[in-house]
């Protein structure tokens, strides 16, 4: 209402000011054509002069537009079906994002030549026929999609390889990622599906060498690099270990390995087992001593014992050891056994009946009824062989037995 009044006020004082001109300002305007003369106020003249201009250029422009009807139909028809198209690409979305495969690859292929996008017609058309099991049609929509629009190799491939993945064509994937990875280094969708490709076919170590790359990107949580790594470098360990001529390349891994993971109990476990297979029980020897040193763990403890490296000095390690844990049963079970090492008989009989006496064990009770064996006390030896297969007995899941089947089939037959 405001601005209506405003044109009103604004109307009027241009009004009375034109009014004030013509009669502050006369004149008139005289036109002699021959012996004919015209004559009119000089106001009214301009008024006459700028309507006579103004419909001089409404018709100057009627006719340039007749003077090109056919570009200008061409224009009308392309803007008519650009529009036409833009519907049917909306369709061909909304049916894609329902579910409606069959039809949404129909709206968006149909689409596909009239749209300003073509390259996002062929592109969701390659996923509509891809989720139809149409696979041909789909890799023959994405190569439209790359040959539509100029520099869409990127968008194109990382869809090829998205469908490749779905597919389980992890190979295909992996090549197609590499050379992406190359073009674009550091690209986070290349980045992700780098990941689950390796994942796929069980790269161990491109997946532990993409991991800082994936971090610096913030595109993975600091557990789930926790988790890959450590499962990465598990994997990696247990296959080179096979062959004990790659001992550098186990040193190697671990040299790389992050410091997080180097206090995993599991991975020092699996490192030291590489190592003695390798023939380097002294750098396993003194893995394992800094390793209880920082964190103490029963699986260390054991395989402690079973290193023979210097026997003697191993055996004063862990009774120093013991002064800290004196009642711990698997550090009494490495004393036994490193006192065995140095043919202490009497002294590894004292540390398994001890660690027997903390935790019943089938283990001790077998390492005890060996010793009880070739000390050629019998009679201990058997009744120690009898206790560990009781306590190994126990351990063992509860199955069908020849006795109780037996038993079963007796009472069947009193009974009828």
């Amino acid at each position: 209402m405001r601005k209506v009044l405003l044109i009103v006020l604004l109307g009027l004082a241009l009004g009375a000011l034109f009014g004030q001109l013509m009669v502050s300002v006369p004149g008139y305007w005289l036109v002699r054509v021959g012996d004919t003369s015209y004559q009119t106020s000089f106001w009214f003249g301009l008024v006459l002069l700028l309507t006579v201009f103004l419909i001089l250029h409404f018709v100057l422009r009627i006719l340039m537009r007749l003077s090109h009807p056919v570009s200008r139909l061409k224009v009308w028809n392309r803007r008519t079906r650009h529009r036409n198209a833009m519907k049917r690409t909306v369709r061909g979305l909304v049916a894609l994002a329902e579910g409606r495969w069959k039809r949404a690859e129909k709206s968006l292929v149909k689409a596909a030549d009239d749209s300003s996008t073509p390259l996002v017609n062929y592109l969701s058309a390659a996923l509509a026929a891809h989720y139809q099991g149409r696979y041909e049609q789909a890799d023959t929509l994405l190569k439209r999609a790359h040959l539509s629009t100029e520099g869409a190799d990127t968008a194109v491939g990382l869809m090829q390889v998205q469908l490749m993945l779905d597919r389980q064509q992890y190979e295909e994937a992996l090549a197609i990622l590499t050379r992406l990875d190359r073009q674009l280094p550091n690209h986070p969708q290349v980045l992700k599906q780098l990941k689950q490709a390796y994942l796929s076919v069980n790269d161990w170590d491109g997946l532990r060498r993409l991991m800082p790359r994936l971090a610096s990107r913030q595109l993975i949580s600091p557990q789930e690099r926790n988790q890959l790594e450590l499962r990465a470098y598990k994997e990696l360990l247990v296959h080179e270990a096979r062959d004990p001529s790659n001992i550098e390349r186990i040193r190697s891994l671990w040299a790389d390995m992050p410091d997080s993971l180097r206090g995993n109990v599991e991975l020092v476990v699996l490192y030291t087992e590489a190592l003695v297979r390798g023939n380097e029980e002294g750098i396993a020897e003194r893995l394992l001593r800094h390793s209880l040193k920082e964190h103490w763990d029963s699986r260390l403890v054991l395989r402690y014992g079973l290193l023979s490296v210097d026997p003697a000095r191993q055996l004063v390690h862990a009774e120093k050891w013991l002064q800290e844990r004196p009642n711990d049963p698997d550090l009494l079970l490495t004393l036994g056994r490193l006192a065995l090492r140095n043919a202490y008989w009497g002294k590894a009989q004292e540390y398994f009946e001890a660690s027997q006496r903390q935790r019943p064990s089938g283990v001790v009770c077998a390492e005890l009824a060996r010793l009880y064996a070739n000390l050629g006390e019998h009679n201990k030896s058997q009744l120690y062989y009898r206790q560990s297969v009781e306590l190994l007995d126990k351990s063992l899941p509860s199955l069908p037995q020849p006795a109780e089947l037996e038993a079963a089939g007796k009472d069947g037959k009193a009974s009828s």
